[in-house]
């Protein structure tokens, strides 16, 4: 898409969107034109926050699925609608309701903590949620002698573990981008770039997690970076987060993290977020689909640890 056809869907969208009172939430790794046209860009947390407080009529959710539900579990009234219902997510995915539904059946004295990254049927089985911002309080708020299922993820639960020292039981899931960065390439860029400081992700693989000086959410990240400008930095997450930290640190070395893969950028891309595009973004505001709608008893449910992780927020 050429840059004339970007700046008149650009002006299309902000007009249509005034029209009907809709607003655009955008997550950090969508494309870079959908996050400049965004009301508010933001990680799960920060996601979440913002749709608990919206005044609009339509929620225009420029993510993954299981983002724009969340959306509507805390928005019944207001329309969500998604740019492109495929947006899905190997995370959630590696975590299916039935098989999920029978280990916690297995395990009745455990508290279920889930990572915000799965369906609103996992949710609707969980005590609390969390993110990748807040899982560490979210665990600690929680007695020590009660034990604990964390699902889906199992690379953020470790890290998890090792920085609480609770004995959590563990769902056995993971992100595929997170797990796509090359431990061998990523040290050979290392060595490449003397004085560089590696920033990442707590869903990577622990061996990625031990190269980095600092690790933390999408949001925690961008805030380092901002803390630390003249620094250089490598950064190992969905490489889409390296707009947003440019704008706030310009003149700031950022190389992404590389992936095992070969790709046109070398770097690790979420295929589910990158489905999004502008002109889909324009046609689903005009059209007003894929509407997203959860189940009534099941948002009920999904609810409760919902608004619980929010609290525990503030």
């Amino acid at each position: 898409m050429n840059s004339i056809v970007k700046v008149e869907l650009k002006e299309k969208i902000n007009k249509i969107k005034e029209e009907k009172n809709a607003v655009i939430l955008a997550h950090y790794y969508q494309r870079p034109e959908i996050q400049e046209v965004a009301d508010y860009v933001g990680d799960s947390l920060g996601l979440s926050q913002k749709a608990a407080e919206i005044d609009a009529d339509i929620i225009v959710f420029a993510g993954v699925h299981f983002m724009a539900e969340t959306a509507k579990i805390l928005n019944p009234a207001k329309k969500v609608v998604l740019p492109d219902l495929t947006a899905g997510c190997s995370l959630a995915d590696s975590c299916p309701p039935n098989a999920f539904g029978s280990f916690v059946a297995s395990h009745p004295d455990h508290i279920v903590i889930t990572y915000i990254n799965c369906s609103a049927e996992i949710k609707a089985m969980s005590d609390l949620v969390c993110t990748s911002s807040n899982a560490l309080k979210i665990v600690e708020s929680i007695p020590k002698d009660t034990p604990i299922i964390f699902a889906p993820d199992k690379n953020l639960g470790k890290y998890i573990i090792k920085q609480t020292g609770r004995d959590m039981l563990l769902w056995d899931g993971s992100c595929i981008v997170h797990e796509a960065f090359c431990i061998d390439k990523l040290l050979d860029l290392y060595q490449n770039n003397p004085g560089s400081v590696i920033i990442a992700h707590p869903e990577s693989e622990e061996h990625i997690l031990k190269t980095a000086k600092y690790v933390g959410s999408t949001a925690g990240m961008i805030n380092y970076v901002k803390e630390h400008p003249k620094e250089k930095f490598i950064v190992a997450t969905e490489a889409g987060i390296l707009h947003e930290m440019k704008k706030k640190v310009p003149d700031t070395i950022l190389i992404p993290a590389p992936a095992e893969e070969d790709n046109t950028c070398a770097c690790s891309e979420c295929g589910y977020m990158k489905v999004n595009t502008l002109q889909k973004l324009y046609d689903c505001l005009h059209n007003e689909t894929p509407e997203i709608n959860v189940i009534e008893d099941i948002r009920k449910k999904a609810l409760t640890p919902i608004v619980r992780m929010l609290e525990l927020s503030k």
